[in-house]
């Protein structure tokens, strides 16, 4: 049930158990920033229009994740590693970001980022927010330029899901004590395992799969659905659209 003034899908409370929700996950391009990285490194390198064609598809479940990412890192090629880092400093972090991240810190949640975007932009992104951990892929470099080469725990189709439960063990709880936030196709495998799972200004796609669907572009929304989860508050339960 969907109400057209509310930011999320309609929830309510249930029995109080949410004290097991202690890790939230989140996807980085156009979750946490308001930017694909790769997009902003294919513009810097002259094939922004066909890497953005193979994203959206990917994004859109009509590619396979693995082949996706692998045919876009070829095109960038040759890109001088000074014009990647300008083009990424560039990207914006979404609006309510910060104020979110900040939000779960002040409550004691652990966070994570899990990206397949690349560690030149996700290692200072995750900095940036506080994030506790973060996960993303490699591009390789020769002679101060990008070799069109990637290497990483994510450049699998649903190597998220492997990821998601290496933090997992790392703090002392499972997959399903998580809550995760994420946009595209490839955060499905993570959507499956989490307790709870919000799309966040997503591809119709991964909404089938999620508990929460949030449409307005601002991570400030996800505050109150974190609010009732909150031990005082009650558990939430999510009513999906029909």
């Amino acid at each position: 049930m969907r109400d057209s003034n509310s930011r999320f899908d309609e929830v309510s409370r249930t029995s109080n158990n949410s004290d097991r929700i202690k890790l939230v996950v989140f996807d980085m391009d156009s979750t946490l920033i308001d930017a694909e990285t790769i997009d902003e490194l294919a513009h810097a390198a002259g094939v922004g229009d066909k890497v953005a064609l193979i994203t959206e598809r990917a994004m859109h479940g009509e590619m396979d994740y693995s082949d996706a990412l692998l045919e876009r890192v070829r095109l960038l090629r040759g890109l001088p590693l000074d014009k990647a880092h300008d083009a990424l400093d560039k990207m914006p972090f979404m609006p309510g970001a910060k104020e979110l991240v900040n939000y779960l810190k002040s409550r004691g949640y652990k966070t994570a980022m899990i990206s397949g975007g690349f560690t030149i932009a996700a290692e200072r992104v995750g900095e940036a927010l506080g994030i506790d951990h973060v996960v993303s892929n490699e591009l390789l470099i020769d002679d101060g330029r990008l070799t069109g080469e990637v290497r990483g725990p994510l450049t699998g189709q649903s190597s998220k899901e492997h990821v998601l439960e290496i933090i997992s063990r790392k703090y002392g709880i499972e997959p399903d004590e998580c809550i995760v936030v994420g946009d595209g196709a490839n955060d499905i495998c993570i959507f499956k395992r989490a307790r709870y799972a919000i799309a966040f200004n997503s591809k119709p796609i991964l909404r089938e799969h999620a508990d929460i669907v949030i449409t307005e572009k601002n991570l400030e929304a996800v505050i109150p659905v974190i609010q009732l989860l909150d031990p005082e508050k009650g558990q939430v339960s999510c009513i999906r659209d029909a």
